[in-house]
């Protein structure tokens, strides 16, 4: 079968592999889209990071490996023992998450915690850029009839998002509250789509492209700042009334300056929730949190059960995420037309879906 593989950096191949064996307690799907998220771009320019060189803990894999993370298929094939709640042909996405289910945060119930965690594309188990995969049950979620393939592979980002929103202290997002989003990338539009499923507060996007401001102001921003141009912390005050700050910071950029802006933006006993993944470390002033009693919160990705609150928050219309798609791209040009494209022009590109099967 064709599969994209990283053997190291800039260095992607399209390659004939062996098609995986179904087994017990397992299920084999035709991927049918898959996004490419900003960290495939940073395994691919920066080389193998997240993806191991070494035996992965859990999988036992290393590079060369096949990626894709963001998709959604259809069931080609059971394994003994799976639940009668899947069938062949069913329309599905792939919550991604690999976990031991014996160290303490499994044990707790927070497998997106886990000491040996993973991701499938990333870690090993193969990947939605490729014609066939085999993953264990827990990571197939049914797709509601009236949600496509196509939108079904954005459900992964959203539900990071979705997690972010539901471990800040917006999740009963009312009239009255305020939040600053740092970034108008992909998770950072994810973040505004989640927030206005939540409730009717204020939302503020703080973004430096053009595009990216306008994409924030056609998913819902209610205010887009210019961090080059505004005084972020007095502007986020004179947005809130004047006097206090924002409620809570989402931030999904992972920028020094925008952490510190950010910190000075929020008002007393103000949450915030780091959704970015930094690539230095970060500085932080502890006294800034200790004299006016603010917290700083680190979310990992998402908890089982998320992807289906996405799922029924896209069929019920709380969610119309349909416009984050600004490219399709057959699978024999991901290369140059999915991964080059994003380098190259990822101002003007929210996702780019890639299309690992002709499946409906």
């Amino acid at each position: 079968m064709k599969a994209l593989r990283i053997h190291g950096k800039e260095d992607l191949r399209l390659e004939d592999i062996d098609t995986p064996q179904c087994s017990d307690g397992q299920i084999m799907i035709k991927p049918a889209w898959c996004g490419i998220c900003g960290t495939d771009l940073h395994e691919y320019m920066g080389g193998p990071s997240l993806c191991p060189t070494t035996p992965h803990p859990i999988t036992n894999e290393t590079v060369p490996l096949t990626i894709g993370h963001e998709f959604s298929g259809v069931i080609e094939e059971l394994g003994e023992g799976v639940s009668d709640k899947y069938t062949v042909g069913q329309r599905v996405v792939v919550q991604p998450i690999i976990y031991c289910g014996e160290c303490g945060s499994c044990k707790d119930g927070i497998p997106n915690c886990c000491d040996k965690n993973g991701f499938v594309g990333l870690s090993g188990w193969g990947g939605g850029l490729a014609e066939h995969i085999v993953v264990p049950e827990y990571c197939v979620v049914p797709v509601p009839d009236n949600v496509s393939l196509e939108i079904a592979a954005l459900v992964e980002p959203l539900a990071v998002a979705w997690h972010a929103v539901n471990m800040s202290p917006l999740k009963d997002f009312k009239k009255g509250q305020f939040a600053l989003i740092l970034g108008g990338g992909p998770i950072g539009l994810s973040v505004i789509q989640a927030l206005k499923a939540h409730g009717d507060g204020t939302i503020i996007v703080s973004e430096v492209s053009t595009k990216r401001k306008a994409f924030a102001r056609e998913f819902g921003a209610d205010f887009i700042l210019d961090p080059t141009k505004d005084d972020i912390p007095e502007r986020c005050k004179e947005i809130c009334g004047g006097v206090r700050g924002v409620d809570c910071v989402l931030d999904a950029a992972g920028v020094q300056n925008g952490l510190d802006a950010a910190v000075l933006a929020m008002r007393a006993r103000g949450t915030l929730v780091n959704i970015a993944i930094w690539e230095k470390d970060a500085r932080i002033i502890p006294n800034q949190f200790v004299f006016r009693e603010k917290i700083y919160k680190g979310v990992a990705t998402y908890v089982l059960g998320d992807f289906d609150e996405v799922l029924e928050a896209i069929s019920s219309g709380r969610m119309k995420p349909e416009k984050m798609i600004t490219k399709k791209v057959e699978l024999k040009d991901v290369i140059e037309e999915g991964f080059l494209t994003l380098l190259k022009d990822k101002d003007n590109h929210v996702k780019v879906l890639i299309k690992s099967n002709n499946v409906e």
